[in-house]
């Protein structure tokens, strides 16, 4: 299927690589069909939800196990009940301001992903994990 994107233009999506999302996006409740995806000149630790129905839509995400060595998110058990069976991968939402050394990324709430039943869902995590996370040591939380 071909779908307009925010920032890749047209392209061509197989519906097998659409997540949906069984907890949606907090604010967005109304959007569920994302694809990720990726700019293979930045790599693999930056991606770009891009939601199905709405092309202006779209969320940049980081991997965020290189950024706190504090962050050691853990899925709580009702979460295996939203994503299905099998192992998930946790992406952060970030905001990338104007000023590029302000940007942040969302600790408390990231999103998680399951490679083999296709559903997503973003999560609050319990513990002291900040929602704005500076990427930069300049950067203001």
């Amino acid at each position: 299927m071909i779908i307009n994107t925010r920032d890749f233009g047209e392209i061509d999506v197989q519906t097998e690589n659409i997540y949906r999302f069984s907890q949606p996006i907090f604010g967005f409740e109304e959007f569920t069909e994302y694809v990720i995806l990726h700019d293979e000149e930045i790599g693999e630790n930056i991606v770009w939800l891009q939601s199905i129905q709405n092309p202006g839509l779209c969320f940049i995400m980081m991997d965020p196990s290189g950024l706190s060595a504090d962050f050691t998110p853990v899925l709580p058990a009702e979460a295996h009940k939203l994503l299905g069976e099998g192992d998930c991968y946790c992406w952060a939402i970030a905001v990338i301001p104007q000023n590029v050394k302000e940007s942040t990324v969302n600790l408390k709430s990231p999103v998680f992903l399951n490679p083999n039943t296709h559903l997503a869902a973003q999560i609050m995590l319990e513990g002291d994990y900040p929602v704005r996370f500076p990427l930069t040591k300049g950067g203001h939380s």
